[in-house]
């Protein structure tokens, strides 16, 4: 499938953390309804793509270090699955053996205009726009 769960949820601890200073993974995880060890990945993920931040301590937790106005869904799934393609064969570190150069594969090239789209739709509205704050 090419939206995953960890897709949708790393959407959802975004929309926990929109609008607050800083939350911690049981908070986030109550606002959204997820588990805490699948928010520890996810928010991990997300702190390595520096859209979160993450604070130590007694006093520490989570908060959005990127403006919503700034991110937009290709991002954050970026973000999580760097190798988001619709089909294997789309991913240009993995070349398709069906598709020389000598013979373009016809639906090759019909699947990587999907993807070019997809990628344009999902990056059309920034999260502020999406999440309505």
């Amino acid at each position: 499938m090419f939206i995953t769960r960890e897709c949708d949820y790393a959407v959802r601890v975004i929309r926990a953390l929109s609008g607050e200073k800083r939350l911690s993974v049981n908070e986030i995880c109550e606002k959204e309804q997820l588990t805490a060890p699948f928010a520890y990945k996810i928010l991990k993920k997300l702190q390595k793509s520096k859209i979160v931040k993450g604070f130590r301590g007694v006093h520490g937790g989570y908060s959005l270090n990127r403006p919503l106005d700034s991110l937009t869904l290709f991002d954050v799934y970026m973000a999580i699955d760097p190798e988001m393609f619709i089909i294997e064969c789309m991913n240009p570190q993995s070349a398709c053996g069906r598709n020389p150069k000598s013979a373009p594969c016809l639906v090759h090239e019909e699947l990587a205009e999907i993807q070019c789209e997809l990628w344009k739709m999902l990056r059309r509205k920034n999260l502020q726009d999406i999440l309505g704050k």
